[in-house]
């Protein structure tokens, strides 16, 4: 069993969520004309690829990766040119509300009862926490208004990203999307099937999800997400997986999957640890998973997120399906030459990175968080010190690698303020926002000429 190849050609392009498009206020870029400027700008610079994060909406952190749903769209993103509503669309709207029915019901029963009671649904009175039917119908019925406008906003929202994506695609842009693979313990999706995932009789977690200390924290990390049942998961035919993942392919034209060591073992922590290292690495669904997903869906353009503690399990279990990984070019120095973050050990299989969103931004990596070891190594791989960024965006786009993809920060050249993500920090993420986009031709044109360059204008 293997996957449909999706990195058909050399390509490149920018990792930019919506969130930071320019916009006014709070909520940051919107789904809607600044979108569409974007992808003119992608085409006009010779870019093939727009990868995003996950559309979902964000935590009170604003981070889109412990998400209230992981099947809607962050109404936050929605233009409020949009959000104007005319007769044409009802029938549109219900064949919308036809299609999503799996997750849209619970999704706004959720939003409902969570501003009602300002807590986690696992703190909600019994009868509501356990669904009892007559508490829901109940809710359906006091509160139908509220509902309805949660499901019409998620319509609006689903329909501005469709305008999107076909008109990215109309100019050759793909649409990349993020599949985060946990989900937040406080979210419509545990509350509404909690059979699916690790819980006590009282909807408690019995175990913490996380990552032992690695590269981004010393004492590892704590999640505080549930983790699966995957028997339960498998005896119910994968439905819950399958059905997300129809979802997002509905929205994106090939995926990320993040955290994809989880499918070969994810770190279980003890519920009552303070830190990760207590954990142990316990199996995940493998092949089955895999197979169940291309059963149903039929080939899936997936790239495997396979960067942190990748034992040969796990790479044997990413090679069997002919999934694509990643490469780090931030990681890549400091160690010996066989380093697979390293160019010249890079595979035509892969997507090339700069950095990612939790990484800092090129410059102020070079900048702030090199120390003389690793800044020797580069030096001494690249040349002049005065030249390492551009040299680490060349090296990208001149990678054997099919894919290579930049953040917009590191496209733009900003430093360590621009950083979209620290891992292991509750404050101070996800807010970057550019103050607007590039719009005199300088960027594009070289661009341009560097994907030239390179072989990865995706019309030559």
């Amino acid at each position: 069993m293997s996957f449909a190849p999706v990195l058909d050609r050399r390509r490149s392009g920018v990792l930019l969520h919506p969130s930071s498009l320019p916009g006014k206020g709070a909520l940051g870029g919107r789904l809607g004309p600044k979108a569409s400027r974007f992808c003119d700008f992608l085409q006009a610079s010779g870019f093939s690829i727009w990868q995003t994060l996950p559309l979902t909406p964000r935590d009170t952190a604003g981070s889109p990766y412990r998400s209230p749903s992981a099947f809607a769209i962050d109404p936050d993103l929605l233009d409020p040119a949009e959000a104007v509503s005319d007769d044409s669309g009802k029938p549109d709207y219900a064949d919308f509300c036809y299609a999503q029915r799996y997750w849209l019901d619970d999704y706004a029963l959720y939003t409902v009862l969570r501003s009602a009671y300002a807590v986690p649904w696992y703190d909600w009175p019994p009868a509501l926490r356990r669904r009892d039917p007559e508490a829901l119908a109940e809710t359906r019925r006091d509160h139908a208004e509220a509902l309805e406008s949660v499901c019409h906003t998620q319509f609006l929202c689903h329909r501005a990203w469709q305008r999107i994506k076909h008109y990215a695609n109309a100019r050759g842009i793909r649409l990349f999307g993020d599949l985060s693979f946990f989900v937040a313990y406080d979210s419509a999706d545990v509350w509404a099937q909690p059979q699916l995932f690790q819980l006590d009789d009282r909807g408690r977690m019995t175990a913490n999800t996380g990552v032992p200390p690695d590269y981004f924290a010393a004492h590892g990390q704590l999640w505080g997400m549930p983790h699966y049942d995957w028997a339960a998961i498998e005896a119910s035919g994968w439905q819950w997986w399958i059905e997300r993942v129809r979802r997002q392919l509905d929205l994106f034209d090939l995926l990320r999957l993040d955290h994809f060591r989880g499918l070969a073992a994810a770190w279980h922590i003890p519920a009552c640890a303070q830190h990760a290292e207590t954990g142990r690495w316990a199996p995940g669904p493998g092949d089955n998973f895999l197979e169940a997903l291309q059963e149903a869906l039929g080939p899936l353009p997936l790239v495997a997120e396979d960067l942190g503690q990748i034992t040969p399990d796990v790479r044997a279990l990413r090679d069997r399906n002919g999934l694509a990984g990643m490469r780090v070019l931030q990681f890549a120095f400091g160690g010996s030459a066989s380093n697979i973050h390293l160019p010249h050990n890079h595979i035509p299989n892969v997507v090339v990175y700069t950095g990612t969103h939790d990484n800092n931004t090129l410059a102020g990596w070079w900048a702030h968080d090199c120390d003389e070891r690793l800044r020797e190594h580069v030096e001494n791989y690249f040349g002049d010190p005065s030249l390492i960024p551009d040299a680490m965006r060349r090296a990208a786009l001149a990678s054997v690698a099919r894919w290579a993809i930049m953040p917009m920060q590191d496209l733009l050249g900003l430093g360590a303020t621009a950083r979209m993500n620290t891992p292991g920090t509750a404050t101070g993420n996800w807010a970057w926002r550019m103050d607007s986009l590039p719009n005199d031709g300088e960027l594009s044109a070289h661009c341009h000429a560097l994907n030239h360059l390179y072989g990865r204008l995706a019309t030559e």
